[in-house]
């Protein structure tokens, strides 16, 4: 009888940096759907998800992943770190003050100030994480879910250019939900609001399958996952 090769097993290294990101991921996905923004004012710095639960005809799949308690597709994932980061160093030790919450405030404005959007069909996971975890972790989650405001629509996260900037292009998500008092100044975007749906409803369609694919694998070497993309905790 032939003798057969033993199989090799990677070996698992908790320091590795995707198993890190992994971790904290997780740790996210972990902590309970709360209103945008959270109700109390909190300190610290981390990442956050934002869903998406409305009537907002282009978005009907990613809403219908994330009914029913599913919270299947963040439509935005971000990061809020502290000022040191932001200005290229690394940020570690620093005090965080109320980075987190600050962020989540400035999304919950800017879904306010769009005129086809309301802010109550939207609500948010969030985890005040040790600076050095945050980029990896929202690197990682990007990855995972491709969510529609990070991968295909930009601008969500933009702020305010000020005087003297204007003669930029207005972003692909102020052409789709106009509203902030700034964004009129920009100038228009490169590509007509019809092609700008076009793409969003070929990008969710494509990625909603891809989702469900990586989804049904994971499912097959773990019997144990939930069905769902993602599971939630707070009910």
């Amino acid at each position: 009888m032939a003798k057969t090769k033993p199989e090799r097993f990677a070996a698992f290294n908790p320091l590795d940096k995707h198993n890190l990101g992994e971790s904290v991921a997780d740790a996210l996905l972990q902590k309970p759907v709360v209103t945008l923004p959270p109700e109390s004012p909190f300190i610290g710095a981390g990442i956050y998800a934002l869903y998406y639960y409305g009537p907002f005809p282009l978005y009907n799949e990613i809403t219908a992943l994330n009914t029913d308690n599913q919270n299947g597709w963040p439509i935005y994932v971000g990061k809020a770190v502290p000022a040191g980061a932001r200005k290229g160093g690394y940020g570690l030790g620093a005090e965080p003050g109320q980075t987190l919450f600050k962020r989540l405030l400035e999304h919950a404005n800017s879904i306010e100030q769009a005129e086809n959007l309301c802010l109550a069909d939207f609500q948010c996971r969030f985890l005040v994480v040790d600076d050095i975890w945050i980029p990896l972790a929202e690197s990682l989650l990007i990855e995972m879910y491709s969510p529609l405001w990070n991968c295909k629509i930009d601008g969500f996260g933009n702020h305010d250019p000020g005087k003297g900037r204007y003669n930029q292009q207005r972003s692909q998500w102020d052409a789709l939900h106009p509203g902030r008092p700034w964004s009129v100044k920009l100038q228009p975007p490169a590509n007509d609001e019809e092609l700008i749906r076009d793409g969003v409803t070929a990008y969710i369609s494509r990625t909603k399958d891809e989702l469900r694919m990586r989804q049904e694998t994971l499912t097959e070497k773990d019997p144990g996952i939930s069905p769902n993309i993602t599971h939630d905790t707070s009910s």
